[in-house]
């Protein structure tokens, strides 16, 4: 694999408390390293069991060509198949999302059960055997309701990570929950960057007033100052049973779980800190001033208020272009126009998603420059480093793999 030299030479330029050599930012060779290789060999999330909420609902994540079905059977079980048909290759699910009784080519019409089992294919020969054509599966695990993929044969250990983030989650209950709004915003901006963006808040203060208005700071980056405030807060969520001690990325491990106070009185993360939603999720019967958030490498974060859930995942599209989803959930009953306006719902983090898109760009721009050089993280960047870290190491150990 003599064509991914060049990553070797670059991985072996990393310094840590830096930011990384130029060209894994910019370079092509980069962009097919990580779409084919390192990611390839990592978990990656995907959707949530709300996206696929009843049996047939389908959810089609892609990667730099490679196309996963996410779709929920009549057991009520989520799988996920590689998006290739067994008699041709035709793609069989040409909608990001939607409803299917089953899966079938458009091609050919060979037809698959939900379960990824052939059904029917037309005029083979006598000895073809249906169940040895079913869809390839994909490995796939639930961690309390957020659907995590690895495209690779061998997928890596994720058992602290269900552990610690569903123990936590499970009181939000996201199958009790639905999609109401999905965006799906393109940044121009490598993968690592947009990323690298995500996990500071070193920019918050002067890039996102909105934002800190009803969210802080503290948390992100920050440690939180002692106070009477926060203690107050720790005892009514221990009251509330939703107390826990902060995770963070834990013995080498790729997910940080906190729940932090809401700032200026906000009950949830909407454009004016009031409720997005007034029918309430989980274990909540009256408004919350916290939210819990979740953040996994490489691809995702995610906060979890008192009244909706507000996911975020994201794939790299080119050197230089970074598929953003974000999807709100409310719960299942709630009703539009009565409970929930969308376009309330979503003001705060689309505001949000435009400025750090604006930071991101102006960031692969300059690094882009031949004048760059690796610089210094702050304090307050602690988590980039460690984003930054989760990729090294995994990218060191996939090119390991390969060149094997």
């Amino acid at each position: 694999m003599s064509h991914f030299e060049p990553i070797a030479n670059w991985l072996a330029k990393d310094r840590q408390g830096y930011t990384l050599p130029r060209d894994l930012y910019v370079s092509d060779e980069a962009f097919v390293f990580d779409t084919q290789v390192m990611l390839k060999s990592v978990w990656l999330y995907a959707c949530t069991v709300a996206h696929v909420k009843n049996p047939g609902d389908y959810f089609v994540f892609e990667l730099a060509g490679n196309s996963i079905i996410i779709v929920r059977g009549r057991d009520n079980a989520v799988r996920a198949f590689w998006n290739s048909c067994r008699h041709r290759g035709a793609k069989i699910c040409l909608e990001q999302r939607g409803r299917a009784p089953r899966l079938m080519c458009p091609y050919h019409q060979w037809t698959y059960g939900l379960d990824g089992q052939l059904l029917a294919a037309r005029s083979m020969a006598e000895d073809f055997d249906k169940s040895d054509h079913g869809l390839s599966p994909v490995a796939l695990e639930n961690v309390g309701g957020l659907i995590f993929i690895c495209l690779n044969d061998n997928p890596p250990p994720i058992d602290r990570v269900k552990a610690d983030i569903a123990d936590q989650i499970a009181m939000y209950d996201l199958e009790k929950l639905k999609v109401v709004v999905q965006d799906n915003y393109v940044e121009d901006a490598n993968w690592k960057l947009v990323m690298e963006n995500n996990r500071e808040c070193y920019h918050c203060d002067a890039g996102h007033p909105e934002l800190i208005s009803v969210l802080g700071t503290t948390g992100f980056g920050k440690d939180a100052p002692a106070d009477d405030h926060l203690e107050t807060k720790r005892s009514e969520w221990q009251a509330l049973g939703i107390d826990r001690d902060l995770i963070e990325f834990p013995d080498g491990w790729w997910h940080r779980v906190a729940r932090l106070a809401l700032a200026n009185g906000a009950v949830t993360q909407s454009i004016d800190g009031k409720l997005a939603c007034q029918k309430l999720i989980g274990p909540f019967t009256k408004p919350e001033t916290s939210s819990l958030s979740v953040w996994t490498q490489p691809n995702s974060w995610h906060h979890f208020c008192c009244d909706h859930v507000v996911t975020f995942s994201l794939t790299p599209v080119g050197p230089d272009k970074t598929m953003l989803r974000t999807s709100w959930l409310v719960h299942e009953d709630a009703v539009e126009g009565v409970d929930y306006d969308p376009d309330h719902l979503a003001a705060l983090w689309r505001k949000t998603n435009e400025q750090d898109g604006h930071f991101s760009a102006i960031n692969h721009r300059g690094i882009s420059n031949d004048g760059y050089v690796q610089g210094p993280y702050a304090q307050e960047e602690k988590l980039v480093d460690d984003f930054k870290a989760f990729y090294v190491s995994r990218a060191k150990a996939a090119l390991a793999q390969v060149q094997s």
